[in-house]
């Protein structure tokens, strides 16, 4: 019998020896069977990790998240914008009907523009002689007595009215100058406080339509004029004199001329009655009390960046109290640097 024994060269030997093979490391990692592939977003190509799978999830959330918030935001913007507009309309509206009905037409009690009659007109000098009380009080020989006029001798509820009404319209200018829309406004905000003074509310009310126009692209606030600066500068002795004469203004309509025989606080109530009744002046000074009203705190709240800040939740919450709110809002305005 013959034995044929095979040589293999010594590369070959690792490969086809008999010998069983080593065990398998623990660390040994299995081979993926019956595993499908995964396509790869951008590409297509096949992926198997796990870990793909939850960093698509993430993206495709983020993306969803994202575009809600901006769905959010369009949607918020549009309706701030609608706001604006139909505020806007509302106050042109409320311009035509606050000189139609007050001025124009004869509906309204008292005498319109084109009749107004003589004792109209002497009531309104008259009023106008008095303001803030001054000639008054210099007649008043005991305080004074510096006589260079006399001063009309009026009924203290007109005239209380009266300067009640301009009191609280002197107090706006600061508010006006400070406003951080004002630049919308392209008059000259000195002619229209000027006017406001004389008219009221048939200038505020079309510089708060103006104001809700689409904010102006310029790189630098307006400067103030001389005027605007003074009273700025000056708010809290505005707020100061304005707060006084609203508050004289109360107590002469109660208290005045008591030496006249115009009658105790109930004659005086029933005088006032008939007054707002038949005169389109007092009239008038009703319509712009509950303008005020409505103005003032709007205006301050869209300005409390002005106040000091550690007086913001004060005059936050006393801007709804007429008179009041606005006197808080001039005493605790920050001052402009220099």
């Amino acid at each position: 019998m013959v034995t044929i024994t095979a040589t293999y060269p010594p590369f070959l030997s690792p490969f086809l020896s008999l010998k069983p093979l080593p065990p398998k490391s623990p660390l040994h990692l299995p081979k993926l069977l019956n595993r499908r592939p995964l396509h790869h977003a951008d590409n297509s190509t096949r992926c198997f990790s796990p870990a793909v799978i939850k960093a698509k999830r993430g993206v495709s959330g983020t993306q969803l998240c994202f575009s809600a918030r901006r769905k959010s935001l369009l949607s918020s913007e549009e309706g701030e914008d609608n706001l604006r507009r139909v505020l806007q309309i509302t106050l042109w509206v409320a311009e035509g009907v606050y000189i139609l009905w007050l001025f124009l037409l004869p509906y309204a009690p008292g005498d319109p523009v084109w009749a107004i009659s003589s004792d109209t007109l002497n009531s309104l000098v008259g009023l106008s002689l008095n303001f803030f009380f001054i000639l008054p009080f210099m007649n008043f020989g005991t305080v004074v007595g510096i006589r260079l006029i006399d001063a009309p001798v009026l009924h203290p509820m007109s005239e209380g009215l009266f300067n009640f009404v301009i009191g609280w319209t002197f107090m706006f200018g600061p508010l006006l100058f400070t406003d951080q829309k004002k630049d919308r406004y392209k008059g000259s905000l000195d002619v229209l406080y000027g006017w406001q003074m004389f008219l009221t509310n048939t200038f505020l009310i079309p510089y708060m339509a103006i104001r809700l126009n689409d904010p102006v692209d310029e790189t630098a606030p307006r400067k103030l004029s001389e005027f605007e600066s003074v009273m700025t500068n000056g708010a809290p002795l505005v707020g100061v004199i304005g707060g006084c004469a609203c508050l004289v203004s109360l107590l002469w309509a109660v208290y005045g001329r008591m030496d006249a025989n115009f009658g105790g606080i109930a004659d005086r109530w029933d005088y006032l009655v008939g007054y707002l009744g038949s005169e389109r002046l007092a009239y008038a000074f009703i319509w712009d009390i509950c303008l005020y009203m409505i103005f003032q705190p709007w205006l301050i709240g869209d300005n409390l960046q002005n106040v000091q800040e550690n007086k913001v939740a004060i005059v936050k919450y006393l801007r709804y109290v007429p008179v009041i709110g606005l006197i808080a809002y001039l005493l605790c305005l920050e001052p402009k640097e220099a």
